[in-house]
């Protein structure tokens, strides 16, 4: 049987619901996959935080990975609700660049824990800051050992989108590893991805996503090997 994989992406500043489909349609071929591609009705967000739906989502009941690129929804109870079963009975996850501040719910909301809460304990970091638009990202390999995720991913590159800082939960492991370049304040050096395991859990978390990383091959690469990882499906490289 197929793996199944379930894209929830669309945002209001990178356009993911356009340049994720590419990636998509490469996952669904290198890795033989069913893809369930889900963009929300709405893909404003900012300042005014509207509501938006996904629509029918119980395809995650038995989805073996959820893809995220999107960035503060607000969504209907029954739609959260399907997410977070996901996520509880230990569900894989890809986290792209803002993913790690998916959601944005008032005060007083039954999923308000989620704003920082799906970053920090699905994906491994809340979002915090980046070093501004006009700066860029040099990367390299976290670590000499390498990883399956980076099979064919170059020891060094450059990146057009700007890093993030990040503060990492108990257990992740950086892989890739970024220095800013050109910041606009007090450059931070921060991890560009980990991956992270839990309680049967595969979680790979990357802040590359700017419409210019994802006309790169490399990140193409490192996206299909992140998915073939969080899935434990064969592919080059030892596994770990």
């Amino acid at each position: 049987m197929s793996p199944r994989i379930v894209f929830l992406v669309g945002e209001g500043e990178y356009e993911s619901h356009r340049t994720m489909r590419p990636v998509a349609d490469r996952m669904e071929s290198a890795l033989d996959a069913e893809v369930v591609y889900k963009t929300p009705d709405v893909l404003d967000d900012m300042p005014h935080f509207p509501e938006q739906s996904y629509g029918d989502l119980s395809a995650l009941a038995d989805a073996d990975l959820l893809v995220v690129y999107t960035r503060w929804r607000r969504l209907p109870d029954a739609e959260m609700q399907q997410i977070a079963d996901y996520c509880d009975r230990g569900g894989s996850v890809l986290g792209l660049r803002t993913a790690n501040h998916a959601f944005s719910y008032p005060e007083g909301s039954r999923w308000e824990t989620w704003n920082d809460g799906f970053g920090r304990d699905v994906l491994g970091s809340p979002w915090i800051s980046h070093h501004g638009h006009s700066s860029s990202t040099d990367v390299r390999w976290a670590s000499d050992g390498g990883h399956p995720v980076l099979s064919g991913v170059p020891r060094s590159f450059h990146l057009r989108g700007w890093l993030y800082r990040q503060k990492l939960s108990d257990g992740c492991t950086p892989i890739l590893w970024g220095e800013p370049v050109d910041p606009e304040d007090e450059p931070a050096p921060s991890p560009v991805a980990w991956t992270w395991e839990r309680s049967g859990q595969r979680t790979v978390y990357t802040n590359m996503g700017h419409p210019s990383d994802l006309r790169q091959s490399i990140v193409h690469d490192f996206l299909v090997n992140a998915a073939r990882w969080c899935m434990r499906l064969p592919g080059p490289g030892p596994e770990v």
